[in-house]
């Protein structure tokens, strides 16, 4: 799936930048441009033989930056400056994307060392994300101005945006967020079937963080609650075990007001269980946040059928044409 002409969206035959559709396939082929940039560089892919450049000059963009990882030297993100003459006011000036984890290749060490520092919830002291917040500053210090720039990731990359997003939101600065596939870090109770037992676990679970936030006088509440301004886009498959408890996460949230205990919700909403009671132990290494907690987002449900983990997953879904797309919050 990296040539454009052979796997792009194809169907988008005019520009529409007020056209949610449009919109999200755009996200989703910058980030897979993050993609094949790394694989060019492995490959040793260059002028001709490349095969990067395609999936932004469609939509007409340039090539700002690349971000490489000190690492491991991996290109993990791009920044992208869209043309003037190909603009409009709903376009973007900048676009930040970032990639996911690569399976194949040189970068699949440095990149499955990302993935652990995700669920240690410490994605946040890596340099790879230094990088990225240096990227975002500087691209908003110099050009920000309005809806000017987009962050865009898949997977880790999602993760890395959105830690960027909300770093930018406490700051009062509210980015353009579309995440594709975002790890959610929790014990996967959407896949139960029944109803019933689901929303049991989730109102336990919402009933016994919320009492172990107040017995330890958490006091990231008013940060947290600072974020409701930001309503980043948040893609999820449910058949992707790694996102779909976005799904439950604000559905729960839903139902929590419906019965008039919206405040227990929303307080278990800005914690998770497990970093709780680590502190409780006193092994919480961290004082962070949860980096995918927060507390409003756009969110899209592909409900079409997927026949493997590799399709809930992939970037590529969420550039083809769609009539399963659902918004759900």
């Amino acid at each position: 799936k990296e040539d454009f002409q052979l796997c792009g969206p194809l169907h988008l035959t005019t520009v529409d930048w007020t056209d949610p559709r449009f919109r999200r396939s755009v996200a989703a082929c910058l980030v897979q441009g993050v993609y094949i940039l790394e694989r060019d560089r492995q490959d040793k892919r260059v002028g001709t033989r490349a095969l990067a450049a395609r999936w932004w000059e469609a939509f007409g963009f340039d090539l700002y930056m690349k971000l490489i990882d000190e690492a491991d030297s991996s290109t993990f993100g791009a920044i992208y400056h869209l043309a003037p003459s190909s603009g409009s006011d709903h376009a973007p000036r900048y676009v930040i994307a970032f990639r996911g984890t690569l399976t194949k290749g040189q970068a699949f060490t440095r990149d499955l060392e990302l993935d652990i520092h995700v669920v240690k919830n410490g994605l946040h002291r890596t340099s790879r994300f230094e990088v990225a917040m240096q990227a975002v500053r500087h691209v908003v210090s110099s050009a920000y101005g309005g809806g000017d720039l987009w962050l865009t990731g898949h997977s880790l990359g999602a993760a890395m945006a959105l830690l960027a997003g909300k770093t930018m939101a406490k700051d009062g600065i509210f980015l353009d967020a579309f995440l594709f596939n975002p790890p959610f870090l929790s014990a996967p109770i959407e896949r139960i079937k029944d109803e019933r037992v689901k929303h049991g676990i989730r109102f336990a679970g919402s009933v016994i963080t919320a009492g172990l936030a107040l017995a330890l006088k958490n006091k990231s509440q008013s940060s947290f609650s600072g974020l409701s301004r930001w309503l980043p886009g948040l893609f999820v498959n449910p058949a992707d075990h790694i996102c779909s408890e976005y799904i439950g996460y604000f559905e729960h949230r839903r139902r929590m007001d419906g019965f008039g205990v919206g405040g227990i919700e929303r307080l278990a909403s800005q914690h998770s269980l497990g970093g709780l009671l680590l502190d409780v132990m006193g092994k919480k290494e961290t004082e962070e946040e949860p980096f995918h907690l927060i507390p409003s987002a756009v969110l899209t449900v592909n409900r079409t059928p997927a026949q493997s983990f590799k399709e809930a997953h992939g970037i590529h879904q969420w550039w083809k044409p769609s009539h399963l797309l659902q918004l759900e919050s």
